[in-house]
């Protein structure tokens, strides 16, 4: 496991927000080791007769992990190589194109440390899609909803890892209304290739409901999607060709180039190449 500490950042820094979030400390999982998750650090490290020095070292991991027994979460929920090579074979890929997105986009992993798959819940989707459904959304969105359901998009209200749940939960509760329920899943992101529920139908799943329950099995069932949304809206032509930018712009749309998103992929693909 990666070491970190005070300013570092990344998916290692936000799994090991996730783990201080099951034992207990109250954390913004954002994926950057600021002063919080520094004092969290300090804690644990002295509760378990550490040196306190704020470093996620091989000690540190070691005790995080045996406390917090992700094993147990996880199960057996992750893909391997054979998963990769056989959905290479199955679209026409080059396996190194398959590990290139599958390492960018998938961001490590598919699954959080409760074990349910990560979500990360839109209340901008979630007002067009309650609209979809003939529910007028300026009813719902009295004190206490701004946080969970707006017109315009905005990162604020982001909780990020297992406290998504709670925003979507929230949002499911608004009513016992059956729609505000589909509305809701419908306006998170799913699994470890992040797609909107509102694709489930288009993507061949019966329901919304039906294609949440799938993300919640395994990884085989997230990559079963991307492939399902890269032969629905055009996606797969350009990964065919290597086309980094084309397949960027068509799976993150046109503000791919913020992010580097078609940069990190070629430099990945060189990297398995």
């Amino acid at each position: 496991m990666q070491s970190v500490k005070y300013k570092s950042r990344g998916p290692t820094v936000s799994f090991l927000q996730e783990i201080l979030g099951k034992l207990g400390f109250q954390l913004p999982n954002t994926g950057y080791f600021g002063l919080e998750t520094d004092q969290a650090v300090k804690e644990f490290q002295s509760k378990n007769n550490l040196v306190v020095d704020g470093k996620v070292g091989v000690k540190t991991w070691t005790l995080l992990l045996a406390k917090a027994n992700p094993n147990h979460a996880f199960g057996n929920k992750f893909l391997g190589e054979q998963d990769l090579m056989q959905f290479a074979q199955q679209y026409g890929l080059e396996l190194s194109c398959v590990k290139a997105v599958n390492e960018v986009e998938s961001s490590g992993r598919g699954f959080l440390i409760n074990g349910m798959a990560k979500i990360l819940f839109e209340g901008h989707v979630f007002w067009r899609q309650l609209e979809a459904r003939g529910i007028d959304p300026s009813e719902l969105s009295n004190i206490g909803n701004q946080d969970i359901l707006y017109k315009k998009w905005t990162k604020k209200f982001y909780l990020s890892g297992t406290r998504e749940y709670d925003r979507l939960e929230k949002a499911i509760n608004l009513g016992p209304d059956p729609r505000i329920k589909s509305a809701a899943l419908s306006s998170a992101s799913w699994g470890s290739f992040q797609i909107m529920g509102y694709h489930a139908t288009k993507l061949g799943y019966p329901s919304v409901e039906v294609f949440v329950d799938e993300m919640q099995i395994h990884e085989r069932n997230h990559l079963e999607a991307f492939g399902r949304y890269l032969k629905t809206y055009g996606c797969l032509q350009f990964l065919k060709e290597k086309n980094w930018a084309g397949f960027a712009n068509c799976y993150n749309g046109s503000g791919f180039a913020e992010n580097k998103y078609d940069v990190k992929l070629a430099a990945a693909y060189e990297k398995y190449s």
